[in-house]
């Protein structure tokens, strides 16, 4: 009898714990939500890179810090889809450099960009960046060595990173990331809707509803 009661309660205790997690779960996608929709100018910025057909009708916004990990797992994954549905999708990439000198990295390839380089120096540093984060900390000296072979003037890339719309644009960047209360990267928006939960399957699965509503 109190072995049958015991299981009893750990399996109530087990539900109330699925639900309250799942309700937990609901409550902050849909704060997340609220927040956007108060707040729609903190999504996309002038300033903002984009990857993909104007035209595209399903938007992904990353919030991305180069120096993190899972975003360099998730960066391929996202260009696959874009891959898949070239003339449909588009990403939208913003800033959120939480780790120790990830600033630099993001001045670095804004300076890139203003040499047309934008997006194969990010790419070369995600795929090196074992070799110049090390214990979650960017080390700006090593950075540096893994720029060859790219084209660019190194020089003047030194010069473009101390520019003060790349100050001002990093800034606006991290204020938009308190206004949306990201604490975390990658954080994803799939046409204004944040996950429902963090994971491959979830951003896949939004953006295939997105392309499911946007081309009927």
């Amino acid at each position: 009898m109190k072995k049958t009661l015991f299981i009893s309660a750990a399996v109530i205790l087990l539900l109330a714990f699925v639900g309250g997690t799942l309700y937990y779960g609901t409550e902050k996608t849909e704060q997340a939500g609220q927040r956007v929709d108060e707040n729609t100018s903190a999504l996309v910025r002038e300033h903002s890179r984009v990857l993909g057909h104007a035209d595209a009708r399903v938007e992904i916004v990353e919030f991305l810090d180069p120096a993190c990990e899972t975003c360099r797992h998730f960066y391929p994954f996202v260009k696959e889809m874009l891959a898949a549905h070239p003339e449909r999708i588009r990403l939208v990439l913003r800033y959120a450099p939480f780790h120790q000198n990830a600033d630099y990295v993001v001045a670095l390839v804004e300076a890139a960009g203003k040499q047309g380089k934008y997006w194969e120096t990010l790419e070369a540093l995600l795929a090196a960046q074992d070799d110049w984060v090390v214990n979650h900390a960017v080390q700006p000296e090593r950075v540096w060595r893994h720029l060859e072979g790219l084209g660019l003037d190194l020089a003047q890339l030194q010069n473009d990173m101390n520019a003060p719309e790349i100050a001002r644009l990093i800034a606006q960047d991290m204020a938009d990331v308190n206004t949306l209360n990201i604490n975390k990267t990658p954080e994803f928006f799939v046409n204004g809707k944040p996950l429902p939960s963090f994971g491959y399957e979830p951003l896949k699965k939004l953006v295939d509803e997105a392309l499911a509503s946007e081309y009927r």
